[in-house]
């Protein structure tokens, strides 16, 4: 996949899991594997994807889902019977918007939020590894 097309990867561990709160739904809290500088909390569909305390998952987020980075323009990628595209390779896909971008003055970290139909994402790390998160619409896909 063209690197252009993915904005952010990482794997985070799990530490805390909020369920109950809405039907089907769980809000997921972990920290990057790769040097703990990175906080994730994400509504996910727990009746789709559950997920529990101690796992770990990887994220991608990406502008597309076509293997070559080129923009989609085939619609809704549930559409795609028979195709090969990044979400084959993932157990969760997510579309949704990045709309908000919050500096608490640091200089080091921001905090990014992204909407996907009413389950949020926040990622709270450094502004190098998070600056790319700029794009409006992007996909989230996770895998354990």
């Amino acid at each position: 996949m063209s690197n252009d097309a993915t904005l952010y990867e990482d794997h985070f561990e799990i530490t805390t899991l909020l369920d109950g709160t809405y039907d089907r739904v769980a809000r997921v809290i972990g920290t990057s594997r790769s040097d703990n500088s990175t906080s994730l909390t994400l509504d996910i569909n727990s009746e789709l994807y559950p997920l529990q305390t101690g796992d770990t998952v990887q994220m991608l987020i990406a502008t597309t889902l076509n293997l070559d980075g080129t923009k989609d323009t085939q619609g809704a990628w549930r559409e795609r019977k028979g195709e090969e595209t990044l979400a084959s390779a993932f157990d969760y896909v997510c579309y949704g918007k990045v709309y908000k971008h919050f500096d608490p003055g640091d200089g080091a970290n921001i905090k990014v939020y992204v909407s996907f139909g009413g389950l949020l994402l926040l990622l709270d790390g450094p502004y190098k590894k998070l600056s790319p998160l700029r794009q409006d619409y992007v996909y989230m896909l996770l895998k354990k």
